[in-house]
């Protein structure tokens, strides 16, 4: 996977603020206001961020597959200008390619 989500990452989500120590799979729970998540816990919350994240690869896709900004806005000026604000435009043709490449799943 690109990205695995950790331990780290599940105790950060399910108790924000929290203070903790882990070295290597040894947790030392050092909050006194918030209580210990159970390894159960823990290891639910490592799956469902997982799955988010997984769930999302489309989204880092298509961010990285746009062009710039200041492109985008100088197609969308030409097309202002060419009176093309429709599908017609090259900026909605531009925006639709990547969406089309990347799609929701």
């Amino acid at each position: 996977m690109a990205n695995e989500m950790s331990t780290t990452d599940a105790l950060q989500s399910l108790k924000p603020g929290a203070e903790w120590v882990l070295r290597g799979d040894v947790l030392e729970w050092l909050d006194g206001s918030q209580t210990e998540p159970t390894t159960a816990e823990l290891a639910a919350e490592v799956t469902r961020l997982q799955g988010v994240y997984d769930g999302n690869a489309y989204q880092r896709t298509r961010a990285t597959a746009y062009e710039a900004i200041a492109e985008q806005l100088d197609k969308l000026y030409h097309d202002m200008t060419a009176g093309k604000l429709d599908a017609t435009g090259e900026w909605h043709k531009a925006i639709k390619a990547v969406k089309d490449a990347n799609p929701k799943p």
